[in-house]
């Protein structure tokens, strides 16, 4: 229950949260990245994805080439095959998921094909990377996706108004 409250304050706060990153990008690139990386750690030392798989639920990761070879040799299908069965072509010429949820997903929110998931899904939900001041955006629209990062974005906000 406690996941939801955050996604419901992210949407609340959406332009505060808008705000305080605009401000955030006209810090060093350096001070970003440590900033999000020990928010990071310290939001998922306490956030179990297991209860929540909102991600899985909403979003589609992009199935680079690499990534569609990988899942569908783990299948024993051709690309094709799995292309035309999971998934399609979006308005950026990516592949994507063709439904939501996730058809990976399983009934306990565990992942079908964890150990050849695709980047997009290994990196999900990128705040702690390096060059954090080229994905704030994405972060944003994150913040109402993942509880994490509503509430590390919160938590910025808190220190960094």
């Amino acid at each position: 229950m406690k996941y939801k409250s955050d996604l419901d304050l992210a949407v609340e706060n959406s332009k505060i949260y808008e705000k305080t990153l605009q401000r955030l990008k006209k810090k060093k690139p350096k001070f970003i990245d440590e900033l999000f990386e020990d928010l990071h750690n310290k939001a998922f030392n306490k956030i179990d994805c297991l209860t929540c798989a909102n991600c899985c639920k909403t979003t589609s990761p992009i199935f680079r080439d690499v990534d569609i070879k990988r899942i569908a040799k783990r299948f024993r299908i051709n690309e094709m095959q799995f292309i035309s069965t999971y998934l399609r072509m979006d308005e950026d010429r990516d592949y994507v998921l063709k439904t939501s949820p996730c058809s990976f997903l399983g009934a306990d929110n565990k992942c079908d094909i964890y150990e050849d998931r695709p980047l997009a899904c290994r990196e999900y939900p990128h705040t702690n990377r390096k060059n954090m001041f080229q994905i704030l955006d994405l972060t944003l629209k994150n913040t109402e996706i993942c509880p994490a990062v509503a509430q590390i974005v919160e938590q910025i906000t808190e220190k960094h108004p």
